[in-house]
């Protein structure tokens, strides 16, 4: 499948295909075959990016799914009121005390492989099944990090279930997207009768903005095998990013809806909201005044529908949104634009694995350390439901734990870990805790773990640490300068320890440190602000640099001898790195960068080209350090109409890259019949 841009001359038809191309390749440039299926006539130069207008799709509601790590759910809103925020009703189960407006992130599947159950349903059934019938059914948890981790994602990832067994990633994420479309709709129908069947409803998926493109179309992958839309209405689906979205929804928040940690006492355990302190309030009032008196004051408030908070900044005011999540921590910069309240992201997204997961591995290391790491791999795989408990047991201790809380924490262990913890070695628990090295971990006359809570707050700090080296580094970056204010978002950060480690270490750099008061579901109810109106994210900054691999003419002293392909008589430079946009590079919503591109043979009726990325700004081919080929743009042709006027070899197709949203996306039109052609990049072909 053979294309050439066409810039105007005459074009050269030199190319690839996915079997081996005719084409010689010089030594030492062992990827001409394959990378090299296009070729500029000129100097290649990207054409100014050009706005394109945004065409909403229809439709009536919009239903977010928070698809967490740890936690997920959805909430909704009807296009005829997208304010008002309508959560998802009480989920059945659930622990003592726990918010129940989303449920845990679990799986369970039928030994055949069948869907059982989602969240609390799924782990009370599993935890209910007698040990030695477990060992069959196939459950699933936290299993959404798998997604980032994995190094080379493909529509055939394989996720292991607690039992050992695996199946394929994409079959895992629909089902539980599936478990989440089909309660949806049914709660929909419930409200609204009247709600038409087609194109009614608008899904928004949530991910976080540091997953890479092949993790984003892993997502809409999986949301078209669930049923969430169909490929022909994909403009019905959006990914938004979890930081985005959570700040979106805390633009409209008021001044007694926020959690300022400044205003902490040490010890207290509470907080103050922004207002309630003079010195917070004043810090405001000057800017406040001055929108007050601006003749745009009063327009602004009325349109962009912002809350206190933003009416008391000003046109340029920076902030930073730091997404602690079950999983990773996610950290972008915006900036404010006035009249309309939009927003410009001013550094790429960053942060790392570093969520309340790594708390959880922690607890599991201690536990390897006191009993064994043979005996808790080999507990996990023949008692599976049992460590289920062991887990459940943590995470609700893990939730009261503080920096200023004192008395030990008690950890219930199943009475089947006790038994096999004997069986497998001879002597009870409470004496492999006095043969342990761990000293501040005790057993309790009512046969629990007893921990200190220095000891509880111990495993908090590799992840807690983590966090704040991130947004430290972030805040060191000259591009976001100016930086007052810290909004402290996502599920881990309710948690005080957190809050108290990123207030002690920011606080005192003069960061105002602010937390939402429903800080677990400000990503859920933002994602449904964002389906409503995309465009409050006017600007991004794209993360990598992408282009493709061209061949250009050879230039002697210019380009490495060992690039020099001789072809028809002409010396071309082969595994050019022609850049479309590049690291760093602010790319307005709805901008694109188009290429023309030419078949190579009359009649081909699909066009490939292999896209590349890199961080680096600056690199010439795809053979730099740091290059990797990260997708395919295939376009498919229709066949040109008798007639069209389109000499042999030079049907000319025109494709534009969209890296404005948050997906890449690509549309083309074949020029010859003035009909457009399917264009996709494929982020997970292997």
């Amino acid at each position: 499948m053979l294309a050439v841009p066409e810039l105007g001359l005459q074009g050269l038809y030199i190319g690839s295909s996915p079997e081996r191309s005719p084409v010689p390749s010089p030594p030492g440039s062992p990827r001409t075959q394959e990378s090299c299926g296009i070729a500029p006539l000129t100097p290649s130069q990207s054409p100014k990016p050009e706005p394109r207008a945004l065409q909403p799709a229809p439709f009536s509601v919009v239903v977010a799914i928070d698809f967490g790590t740890t936690s997920s759910g959805y909430a909704f809103s009807f296009a005829s009121d997208p304010e008002a925020i309508h959560m998802m009703r009480k989920w059945e189960g659930g622990d003592p005390g726990v918010a129940h407006q989303k449920t845990p992130t679990c799986l369970l599947l039928t030994p055949e492989g069948a869907f059982h159950s989602f969240g609390y349903t799924a782990r009370d059934y599993y935890h209910d099944l007698d040990p030695e019938e477990a060992r069959d059914w196939l459950y699933f948890e936290k299993f959404k990090m798998k997604i980032h981790s994995a190094t080379d994602l493909t529509l055939k990832t394989q996720l292991e279930a607690v039992n050992g067994r695996k199946m394929p990633a994409l079959e895992v994420f629909a089902h539980a997207l599936r478990f989440f479309k089909e309660h949806a709709l049914q709660e929909l129908q419930e409200q609204c009768p009247s709600l038409p069947k087609r194109d009614a409803v608008r899904w928004v998926l949530t991910v976080p903005a540091i997953w890479k493109q092949p993790a984003k179309q892993f997502m809409r992958e999986a949301a078209y095998l669930a049923g969430l839309v169909s490929r022909e209405d994909a403009d019905q689906l959006l990914i938004a990013l979890e930081p985005e979205a959570a700040s979106v929804y805390c633009r409209k928040l008021r001044l007694h809806q926020l959690l300022d940690l400044s205003s902490r006492t040490p010890g207290s355990g509470g907080g103050g909201r922004l207002g309630e302190r003079r010195s917070i309030d004043s810090s405001f009032r000057q800017a406040r005044e001055q929108l007050r008196r601006s003749r745009h004051s009063r327009t602004f408030l009325v349109e962009s529908g912002v809350g206190e908070l933003w009416a008391e900044m000003q046109a340029g005011d920076r902030y930073v949104v730091a997404d602690c999540g079950g999983g990773t921590v996610d950290l972008t910069v915006h900036q404010l634009e006035q009249p309309h309240g939009t927003l410009k992201e001013l550094y790429k997204a960053s942060g790392g694995p570093y969520g309340a997961v790594g708390v959880d591995l922690a607890f599991e290391q201690l536990l390897c350390r006191i009993f064994g790491e043979d005996f808790i791999a080999t507990f996990k795989r023949q008692r599976p439901a049992a460590w289920v408990d062991l887990t459940i047991a943590f995470e609700a201790r893990k939730r009261t734990a503080g920096p200023h809380r004192s008395g030990a924490l008690n950890i219930s262990l199943p009475f089947s870990f006790i038994d096999f913890y004997r069986k497998q070695r001879g002597h009870n628990v409470e004496t492999a805790l006095r043969r342990s090295s761990v000293n501040f971990v005790k057993w309790s006359s009512q046969g629990m773990l007893r921990m200190s809570c220095e000891a509880m707050n111990e495993l908090f700090q590799p992840t807690v640490s983590g966090i704040i080296q991130h947004i430290e580094a972030l805040l060191a970056r000259p591009e976001v300068q100016g930086v007052k204010l810290l909004f402290l978002v996502g599920g881990f950060a309710e948690s005080a320890v957190l809050q108290q480690a990123v207030q002690a270490s920011l606080g005192a750099r003069g960061l105002r440190v602010v937390v939402p008061h429903d800080v677990g579901l400000t990503i859920l109810k933002g994602a449904v602000l964002f389906g409503q109106a995309p465009g409050v994210v006017r600007v991004r900054r794209s993360p990598l640099t992408y282009g493709v691999g061209v061949l250009n003419r050879f230039v002697a002293g210019r380009h490495p001898p060992d690039k020099l392909l001789v072809r028809d008589g002409r010396r071309w430079c082969t595994d050019v790195f022609e850049r479309f946009v590049a690291a760093e590079q602010s790319v307005a919503l709805g901008e694109e960068v188009r290429r023309s591109y030419c078949p190579a043979r009359p009649g081909q009726r699909r066009v490939l080209i292999n896209l590349y990325c890199c961080a680096a700004e600056d690199a010439n081919f795809i053979t730099d350090p740091g290059v990797r080929k990260c997708g395919a743009l295939s376009l498919e042709l229709e066949p040109a109409d008798d007639g069209a006027g389109a000499p042999p070899g030079r049907r000319e197709i025109r494709a534009a890259m969209q890296f404005g949203d948050t997906e890449i996306k690509v549309t083309a039109v074949d020029v010859s019949t003035n009909r457009s052609v399917r264009a996709a990049i494929d982020f997970l072909s292997n």
